[in-house]
């Protein structure tokens, strides 16, 4: 059985490098698809979340997504799930299904994991699940005067002006310069894997909107990306900039660029990625040195924006993801 699986997933990734190569129609070959979800929290007491398949394109006629669920959360007590499929329609790159927080006065915090299972008639590109909370909007984890349903940051105090997280800059939340061989290392989603073009670099800001224009990213070398004029990034998002290629898909989204130079070129055996300001001034430093020289995965926060840097796989609620380019690392939007 694994032996057929194997065969029959190499297929479909071939076919996908085939639709690269040969600029065919979507509908030619399998599309890829991925799981998002519309918040990374929702409340007991009859709140919702959207989760969503998505496409790499529109395809032209009915895609059925079958998911499993899991977590802590126990669906029919705690939540309840609007399906237990996500069918995308002809003419659209997504779908979603809805779940809703069933009254009660539990105040424990509990997970609900989705995962989109293997379907025939498209390839699954990471993330493949996504994990979120069920909270109580009566519980305050960090005190900060702002329910954990409507705190971005529930583990952090910050204003509420800032949704409840703490004012930071514009920061480096993730970075991903070593992708896996394979499917499995095409982070951009342009359908061809690229031991540079696949590189990425995720920064966050969470101040008010922020114009970067001219701002720079660096590695030990030289300047590798300048933000060109009108880079807005807003407040609490995100952008990424990838070493090249076709960034293909929604990246939460986040704001995409391509580096400027062709290249990120960030050294699996030391290096640093370096942001500065449009005068020069440096921002923030990520430093490769001491990490691992081949994960096959990024390092990003954990948690997100505010914690130490964690190879993506190993953070909890990643579910193994090798990275997640433009959302959180539970493949949330930010």
């Amino acid at each position: 059985m694994r032996t057929t699986l194997s065969i029959k997933y190499l297929a479909l990734c071939l076919g996908w490098m085939l639709f690269a190569l040969s600029g065919c129609k979507t509908e030619d070959v399998f599309p890829t698809v991925s799981i998002e979800a519309s918040n990374s929290s929702f409340d007991f007491n009859g709140g919702t979340v959207q989760i969503f398949a998505v496409l790499n394109g529109t395809i032209n006629s009915q895609l059925v997504v079958p998911i499993a669920l899991d977590g802590s959360a126990v669906a029919g007590t705690d939540y309840n799930a609007s399906a237990t499929e996500i069918v995308i329609e002809s003419g659209t790159d997504r779908g979603f299904i809805t779940l809703t927080g069933i009254q009660t006065n539990d105040t424990t915090i509990k997970t609900v994991t989705i995962k989109i299972l293997e379907t025939e008639r498209a390839v699954l590109l990471p993330p493949t699940s996504v994990t979120v909370e069920l909270v109580n909007c009566s519980g305050d984890r960090d005190n900060d005067g702002i329910a954990d349903c409507d705190d971005a940051c529930p583990n952090e105090p910050g204003p509420v002006e800032n949704g409840g997280c703490p004012w930071l800059g514009l920061i480096i939340n993730e970075v991903h310069y070593d992708p896996a061989a394979g499917a499995a290392g095409d982070a951009n989603g342009d359908g061809v894997r690229d031991p540079l073009a696949d590189e990425f670099a995720e920064l966050f800001n969470s101040n008010p909107d922020l114009d970067i224009s001219g701002y720079t990213l660096s590695d030990a070398a030289m300047v590798r990306h300048t933000f060109p004029a009108g880079t807005i990034v807003p407040s609490k998002g995100a952008i990424v900039v990838f070493g090249g290629g076709n960034p293909t898909g929604t990246f939460g989204g986040s704001l995409v660029q391509t580096a400027s130079e062709g290249q990120l070129n960030l050294n699996n055996a030391g290096d640093e990625l370096i942001l500065k300001d449009a005068q020069g001034n440096e921002l923030a430093r990520f430093n490769i040195n001491g990490l691992s020289g081949n994960p096959d995965e990024s390092y990003s926060r954990t948690p997100d924006v505010t914690g130490n840097f964690e190879r993506h796989s190993r953070i909890q609620g990643s579910n193994g993801a090798l990275y997640s380019p433009g959302v959180r690392t539970n493949g949330s939007n930010f």
